[in-house]
């Protein structure tokens, strides 16, 4: 009975489990796939604790609501644990500590920055003026919208404060003021719930903790909790790579430069089929991405011209513009103002400026001379050449045309020696006349 007792306890203990989730970065698609995937697998495999690894400095709106409405819904306790040293919990990563039933920094982090310019999803709008010159400096519609945006942002932050009993005054401050926390600070203001120097440490401190969850308090266990991490997959590698602003600049690029190849040379199929796929995956990621339209209409209109260049010359005109107007569409691309960490390289700004000018004036340059340049094989080559009579003849006679015989055929009568220009080609016989500009 003693034996079977301690095999008993022995695997209830070994049945004890958390799942560890890291989100670095910039919040995206990608990582709301991530956490909902990871928090369902939690659940699945009846884990005791997800500790959801926050080191970000924001991202979108949508995707950081995502993220809470899977952690609202979860049975399993999951603590919001921002680490390690030096990490940040910024903007929408505010937001995603908040919905967590339990929060945690590591020392020397920080957490805050939260209004909604820097969580994306409001492009165009401006973080709100102070209360002096609020109305000096924007008309009433934008005023409107600003508060709009700011109210649901501050009501949002505060049901999640209220939900897990944290301090909800400055969670409005964190929206309204942009303010931020170090980790001593927000623990002393009762914003996060403990502060542990690692996850060892975190995981000490929870041992028979007592939380509140939507179906009823739940207690953690007492022993020491085996850890499993929870790997993204392909599916989070594809998507985050997607969703790369660099990465679909090039994309986009590609795609539009692929389906001009194949629209300049019919028939060569796979520039098409490759520009195709990278101009859907780019505009995948431009979906989800926080955009400036008129950056993007910038760079189509410098591509445009730039294009235009090569069938219209205008001493360079075209393509100068076409080039400033590409390399403004491309920094104005990405809304940087809305959601920090999304910039567009300008390495690869450049980079891509040069290698598309050369691209363009170069390669489709040679392409559309090539089109124009007069046929010179095959029987459409045939068309215009000149050539000299053999013999005189009225319907038909005996031509020399490229040290070649042939047969030819004319509505007047010729004389011998006397120069041709074929008009057209009928199988083996030629249609001749006398060159209007060539004598005999």
């Amino acid at each position: 009975m003693f034996c079977l007792m301690m095999a008993v306890c022995f695997n209830l203990q070994a049945e004890t489990s958390a799942l560890r989730l890291q989100v670095t970065g910039a919040i995206g698609p990608a990582t709301s796939d991530y956490v909902t995937r990871g928090l369902q697998a939690a659940e699945a495999q009846g884990a005791d604790l997800v500790i959801l690894q926050l080191a970000t400095p924001g991202g979108l709106d949508t995707s950081m609501r995502e993220i809470n409405k899977a952690i609202l819904a979860s049975p399993v306790v999951i603590v919001g644990y921002v680490a390690p040293e030096g990490a940040r919990a910024a903007s929408a990563g505010t937001y995603i500590l908040y919905a967590c039933p339990l929060a945690a920094m590591a020392p020397a982090t920080n957490l805050g920055a939260a209004t909604p310019v820097s969580i994306g999803g409001f492009h165009g709008i401006k973080a709100p003026p102070k209360e002096a010159d609020k109305d000096e400096e924007a008309p009433s519609n934008e005023i409107a919208m600003r508060n709009k945006v700011v109210n649901d942002a501050k009501a949002y932050m505060r049901s999640l404060a209220e939900r897990h009993g944290r301090n909800a005054e400055w969670a409005v401050s964190a929206v309204t003021k942009g303010e931020s926390l170090s980790a001593p600070e927000a623990l002393k203001l009762n914003v996060i719930n403990l502060m542990a120097a690692n996850e060892t440490d975190l995981l000490k401190q929870l041992q028979g903790m007592k939380v509140s969850m939507p179906q009823g308090e739940v207690t953690l266990p007492s022993q020491e909790l085996s850890i499993s991490e929870f790997s993204p997959g392909w599916r989070y590698n594809l998507l985050n790579t997607i969703a790369n602003p660099n990465v679909a600049y090039i994309l986009l690029l590609l795609g539009i430069y692929g389906l001009i190849f194949e629209f300049m040379n019919p028939g060569y199929i796979l520039p098409g089929v490759v520009g195709a796929i990278c101009l859907l995956l780019g505009l995948y990621a431009l979906h989800v991405l926080p955009i400036n339209y008129t950056g993007m209409a910038l760079l189509i209109l410098g591509i445009a011209l730039m294009v235009t260049e090569t069938f219209v010359p205008s001493f360079g005109a075209l393509g100068i513009g076409g080039i400033i107007a590409f390399i403004l569409g491309s920094f104005m691309l990405i809304d940087t103002e809305s959601v920090p960490g999304l910039e567009i390289s300008r390495t690869l700004i450049l980079s891509f400026t040069l290698v598309s000018s050369v691209f363009i004036f170069s390669v489709l340059g040679m392409a559309v001379k090539a089109r124009r340049r007069r046929v010179v094989t095959g029987s459409e080559e045939m068309i215009g050449a000149i050539g000299k009579t053999m013999e005189p003849f009225s319907t038909e006679g005996n031509i020399v045309i490229h040290g070649e015989i042939w047969r030819a055929k004319s509505d007047q009568p010729l004389q011998k020696d006397q120069v041709v220009q074929v008009i057209s080609r009928e199988g083996l016989l030629l249609k001749v006349a006398p060159p209007v500009n060539i004598s005999n």
